[in-house]
């Protein structure tokens, strides 16, 4: 069987190991909740359902999971040199990481928004004229916020933080007054917050996207068996249970939870995957 393999398939036959790529901050998605290390999460526990499917599949009951370490600007380079063989966290499925990587069908829809204080008057992206506004750098947030920027020339200070958490210390310490990025990790950070209430998600959404697992860009077979695992999660119920588990119940490492309900165009993608980018 061996012999017929190409592939990263190949490559996980002969080395009997698979490499996954996680965050650590990206709550409720791909993130560290102790001290083990360990990553948790939505998209964790879809990436595990696919590590089975896998198992079965090249017959490797033993199949050893091993973890590297992302941000948003090092995914695609590890998957392209190999470090990782495949990322399922929070990674938005677009046209020009499309050149690079190749994405399975979508795992989760999100838009992109503003949190800011609930009391403070930056209730929209025209009100942040001359402020600092934080997003995290190699994000599709970062590219938006940084076109809006200059073509409606208001005036924004956009600054570039290395992951999620960071992004939101920078808000809560007050050196920014709005963070713009991915509405459902926005809830993430707002449900950690040591005052939920203070905080608001608001602004008008920037742009539809929907999140899909990375792998190597000209591997089919391997992406079949990416998808067939994630379609298998959709069609048997199991998303349902998933996403209550994460979205909408107590979750680590502080019991939040988050009260995020599945919007209209994730249940349409249950219901019709695709690997296709979505547009506004």
């Amino acid at each position: 069987m061996a012999t017929e393999l190409t592939g990263t398939l190949r490559k996980i036959k002969e080395s009997g190991n698979i490499t996954l790529g996680h965050r650590d901050s990206s709550i409720p998605f791909s993130y560290v909740a102790d001290a083990s290390g360990t990553p948790i999460g939505y998209s964790q526990d879809i990436q595990l359902r696919i590590v089975e499917a896998l198992r079965k599949e090249l017959n490797l009951p033993n199949l050893n999971v091993r973890y590297n370490l992302i941000t948003s600007q090092t995914r695609i380079p590890l998957i392209q040199n190999g470090s990782v063989d495949l990322e399922c966290g929070s990674t938005t499925n677009n046209t020009e990481r499309g050149q690079l990587v190749d994405f399975s069908i979508g795992i989760f829809a999100i838009s992109t928004r503003l949190l800011t204080k609930k009391d403070s008057p930056y209730k929209d992206f025209a009100d942040l004229k001359n402020e600092n506004v934080v997003t995290t750098a190699g994000s599709t947030s970062e590219r938006l916020l940084k076109i809006m920027n200059a073509k409606q020339q208001i005036g924004m200070n956009v600054i570039s933080a290395k992951d999620i958490g960071e992004s939101y210390q920078m808000l809560e310490s007050g050196r920014a007054v709005a963070f713009m990025q991915d509405d459902a990790q926005l809830a993430g950070e707002m449900a950690k917050a040591k005052r939920s209430d203070d905080w608001t998600m608001t602004g008008t959404p920037q742009s539809n996207e929907i999140y899909g697992c990375m792998m190597r860009k000209g591997d089919p077979a391997f992406k079949k068996i990416v998808n067939d695992a994630i379609k298998s999660i959709f069609s048997s119920g199991e998303i349902k249970l998933l996403y209550d588990k994460w979205f909408n119940q107590p979750i680590p490492p502080k019991g939040l939870n988050l009260k995020f309900p599945m919007n209209p165009t994730f249940k349409e993608m249950i219901t019709d995957p695709t690997d296709k980018p979505i547009s506004d």
